[in-house]
């Protein structure tokens, strides 16, 4: 079979979800846990004006993302799909994070044909682009509208991306899950090109 373009979303997706907290929490003197954390943009959580966040993004954003934790099974996983498959990060991570994402990819050893930090949440663009097959994320609205446009969606599991699955998108827990599924969709396009 063909080489998948597998596009691969980075923020909650390849890092651990919650690592913000603690230094949201410092900032706005709050005590948020990820428990309370029901929605994704995070001034909401915060009850703070999206000015306010975005200050203290503006001062803590590259330490963030420097310093955020890999979620468990992302190397050992993407390493395996890019022995077959293009693999394309893709970020709503404005340009200006660019440095400390190559950083932090390098650091981690992710290999990748691609990254593309495009300062939007709307990736269909991209995807579309990119000729994607499957788009790995965690954040509910975009995989509604990638999957509302005919994408294949890996929906990695938060507290804040409950809602309902539409046709296109899988829940999935954790990167084992993501890498079953990715193996069962290529024996599904394989068969059925043995069948045709």
């Amino acid at each position: 079979m063909n080489q998948l373009n597998i596009c691969i979303d980075i923020d909650g997706t390849m890092t651990e979800a919650y690592d913000w907290i603690p230094m949201a929490n410092d900032y706005f003197n709050t005590q948020i846990t990820p428990e309370q954390v029901r929605v994704y943009e995070i001034y909401d959580i915060l009850g703070v004006q999206i000015e306010s966040y975005n200050e203290f993004y503006s001062l803590y954003g590259e330490l963030m993302h420097d310093e955020v934790r890999i979620r468990i099974g992302v190397k050992d996983v993407i390493d395996k799909l890019h022995e077959n498959h293009r693999i394309h990060i893709v970020s709503a991570r404005e340009e200006k994070m660019k440095n400390v994402t190559e950083k932090w990819l390098s650091r981690h050893e992710i290999p990748r044909d691609t990254l593309s930090l495009l300062g939007i949440h709307n990736k269909v663009s991209k995807a579309q682009e990119l000729c994607c097959d499957i788009f790995i994320e965690d954040r509910y609205e975009n995989a509604v509208e990638l999957a509302s446009v005919g994408f294949k969606v890996l929906l990695i599991d938060c507290n804040y991306n409950q809602g309902h699955c539409y046709s296109g998108i899988t829940r999935v827990a954790n990167w084992l899950e993501i890498e079953n599924h990715i193996k069962e969709y290529v024996q599904i396009c394989q068969y059925s090109q043995i069948a045709t």
